[in-house]
């Protein structure tokens, strides 16, 4: 398969690699080309910056959650239509879980999607020494395809022909544009309000000026060129094909109501799409507009987001918090991530004090910190009688927030997990017959069992209310 990419990498964290990765979506989109984003790494929301520009849903490229083989699969898929696909890196190009190795770094990406690298650097204040950076990171692993360079935050063209002077003659390697430093434009701190600032348009002028400044004083055209000089990927891929394989062949599919909207829109999309590959119809409900959950749904899933930001919405709607309650007491099959798992507890105290009440399924209470109190890559097995993840499989996510969970009688832990150093195992989240939910944003990917065993689960209750 000929598919263009590029990875835009950083030299280190706070580099400017999102900057550069937006400002090239942008500039692309406004010549016309459909532009597909990836982001590094278990990441939603700079995917949601991605999102929003091109008009297509971003995908993580995660070599520790998904097998190789996987990895290269969700790609494929979400590039085949595309003219040009931009690999936005995570953290520095050589950071990832070791010190020694280039596991779960974006050069590890980058050689296993045999793609070249765009490299950003921070060349305000240095001339000749941009060439001894790059150099660095050409030297350090020689497989890697540094293909171009991006100075940030130079002083103007003056400055960016120094660096480029010297870059390319020390290193071979074009410098391919600059950006300077332009207040108005710079990305927001990551947070918990940012995706719906994102989804309200907030950012759109943003977003114009980034593609504006990317035509002016980046060569688009030679960035072109190197992604389209990438070489072809193996054969198009056959896993996630729509109805690829049902759960329960030659049944009707199952309906499973899927809860997005501002308030719940963490989901990797391949979670969607393995459920839809096993049968599942997936119909769409916003708790936020105060929308009640499908009377025909046979399964429920609420993934990751911010209750907390939307509290005060989400608890003012009393039928939607009925309805999901009454549902799930029914037996609704339901499965719950972070943001949904706080939504399902008794009440939700957020940052200022304020406590509102949820849907009263979990018998617990949120709390809201102001600093951040779960995060990491997870590795989960179920407790027994788990039936989404059995206490012999495993499956692998991420786990983000900022509040606190306390339950008030003895419950059932969902999952026993570890991270991705190997530690004592510790117990989380909460299941009780038909409901699983925790913090844990698993990625089915992982462990494609995991969603055939979410719609063999819905299969059975339809059949049973039939």
């Amino acid at each position: 398969m000929k598919l263009p990419r590029i990875v835009v990498a950083g030299t280190n964290s706070g580099v400017g690699k999102s900057t550069v990765s937006l400002a090239l979506m942008a500039g692309f989109q406004q010549r016309g080309l459909t532009t597909q984003g990836f982001k590094v790494g278990p990441d939603y929301i700079d995917g949601s910056y991605h999102s929003a520009i091109t008009g297509r849903t971003s995908r993580n490229l995660d070599s520790w959650m998904l097998t190789h083989d996987m990895v290269q699969t969700v790609f494929a898929k979400a590039a085949m239509d595309a003219d040009l696909s931009i690999i936005e890196g995570v953290m520095g190009f050589y950071d990832g879980k070791s010190p020694s190795s280039n596991e779960g770094s974006t050069a590890e990406m980058s050689l296993l999607l045999a793609c070249p690298v765009i490299l950003v650097i921070d060349a305000s204040g240095m001339a000749r020494s941009a060439a001894a950076m790059v150099k660095g990171y050409q030297s350090l692993d020689e497989r890697v395809h540094i293909a171009g360079v991006i100075a940030n935050r130079v002083g103007g063209e003056g400055h960016y022909r120094l660096i480029q002077e010297a870059v390319e003659d020390a290193c071979g390697v074009p410098v391919v544009g600059y950006l300077t430093q332009h207040d108005e434009i710079k990305i927001p701190e990551r947070h918990l309000g940012l995706v719906p600032a994102i989804e309200r348009g907030e950012h759109t002028l943003m977003f114009k000026k980034l593609g504006d400044l990317a035509t002016a004083t980046i060569d688009l055209d030679a960035i072109l060129s190197i992604a389209t000089a990438s070489p072809d990927l193996g054969e198009e891929p056959s896993i996630l094909q729509p109805t690829a394989q049902r759960a329960v062949p030659n049944q009707p599919p199952v309906s499973i109501a899927v809860a997005r909207d501002a308030a719940f829109n963490f989901y990797y999309e391949e979670n969607l799409e393995f459920l839809n590959s096993y049968g599942a119809e997936l119909v769409f409900f916003s708790p936020l507009a105060g929308d009640e959950i499908p009377s025909a749904a046979h399964g429920l899933y609420i993934g990751g987001g911010f209750p907390e930001e939307f509290a005060a919405q989400l608890s003012a709607h009393h039928q939607t918090r009925a309805s999901l309650f009454r549902h799930i007491q029914s037996g609704l099959p339901t499965y719950a991530e972070c943001g949904g798992y706080m939504y399902l507890t008794e009440e939700l105290t957020d940052v200022g004090g304020k406590t509102h009440a949820m849907v009263g399924v979990i018998p617990a209470r949120v709390s809201i910190q102001k600093r951040l109190s779960g995060f990491g890559y997870r590795e989960v097995t179920g407790t027994d009688g788990n039936w989404l993840v059995p206490s012999g499989e495993k499956a692998r996510g991420h786990e983000f927030h900022y509040s606190s969970i306390a339950f008030h009688t003895q419950t059932k832990p969902a999952y026993r997990t570890t991270g991705n150093k190997p530690v004592a195992f510790l117990e989380e989240g909460y299941f009780l017959d038909n409901v699983i939910a925790g913090y844990t944003h698993l990625h089915f990917g992982s462990n494609p069992n995991v969603a055939k065993r979410f719609v063999e689960r819905c299969a059975r209750f339809r059949d049973a209310r039939a």
